[in-house]
């Protein structure tokens, strides 16, 4: 399988967020993050890992983009924040993902600000890369 330049997986990203949460090309830059800026809810979350396995032909398992299991995890998850193991796991779960901000202030209620037009891109990015 050839591998695609960063800029084409940008441009189908956007295309399918542009199609999945009926926004504006425009609005999906690379900064962007996805319940913030482009109004994602959780059931969108469905819609556009299903649109990007159609438009990359690859898999994306459940938790694979997301790591529910360590931010439901009680040995990670005390009072709503993430431990230094639990921000350790995270990292290891998500390589794609700049956590830098979150590492911050690791409330978890505050987690879906790391999903960004740019950790999306990444994760296919690497996918790809992977499956080459």
């Amino acid at each position: 399988m050839a591998t695609i330049a960063r800029d084409e997986i940008f441009a189908k990203v956007q295309q399918t967020l542009v199609d999945a949460l009926s926004v504006d090309d425009d609005e999906v830059t690379e900064s962007a993050t996805l319940t913030g800026d482009l109004g994602a809810e959780s059931i969108d979350f469905l819609d556009i890992v299903f649109r990007l396995e159609k438009a990359f032909g690859i898999k994306i398992p459940q938790d694979e983009l997301m790591p529910r299991d360590v931010l439901e995890n009680p040995k990670y998850v005390v009072n709503k924040r993430l431990n230094e193991p639990g921000l350790a796991a995270l990292k290891s779960s998500m390589p794609h993902a700049d956590l830098s901000e979150f590492e911050k202030d690791p409330d978890i209620d505050k987690f879906s600000d790391v999903f960004t037009v740019a950790t999306i891109v990444n994760f296919v990015d690497a996918k790809l890369a992977r499956q080459a």
